[in-house]
């Protein structure tokens, strides 16, 4: 039996999507940096060498960087400048790489970072090397993370409510 003013048909489900937490980036952020930290005394007490860090990785990550600041800025233009909608795919995928980017970048470039601050203070040759092409891999890693919060963010819509 119904009851008057209840809609026979079922409700379409509406769910949300809370953005990427400060809690989760800084998690990440703090065991990368602590990883990054340990892997150089670790290394050279394990197998007499420290782990070496090239230019190929570093410009690895600017790289992914360039590329997510470009995607965070045409889905910016798409959906928020121009008022069009993406495909549910399209959108879901963006979300999800942005939140694994996010999460991803804040890790690696904290390990790198960790590992940069390992060598401070050491003598030997390659020291400045290290340190150099590890904080350039951490400030890629640093823009991965922003511009992938900012692809999460342009992902955002109004949920479907029609606008006043």
């Amino acid at each position: 039996m119904t009851q008057p003013g209840r809609d026979d048909e079922p409700q379409e489900p509406r769910g949300t999507l809370r953005p990427t937490s400060a809690r989760a980036l800084t998690t990440c952020a703090v065991v990368g940096l602590v990883l990054g930290w340990g892997l150089h005394p670790v290394s050279v007490r394990v197998s007499g060498q420290p782990p070496l860090v090239s230019w190929t990785q570093a410009l690895a990550l600017v790289l992914v960087a360039g590329i997510m600041s470009y995607l965070a800025w045409h889905t910016w233009q798409t959906v928020q400048v121009r008022g069009h909608r993406l495909e549910v795919h399209q959108s879901v995928n963006r979300l999800v790489l942005a939140r694994a980017c996010a999460l991803g970048g804040a890790a690696v470039g904290a390990a790198y970072l960790g590992f940069a601050i390992s060598w401070l203070g050491d003598a030997s040759q390659y020291a400045d090397r290290w340190i150099l092409r590890s904080l350039v891999a951490a400030l890629g890693g640093l823009v991965v993370t922003v511009a992938s919060l900012v692809l999460e963010r342009a992902c955002r819509t109004d949920g479907g409510e029609p606008q006043p």
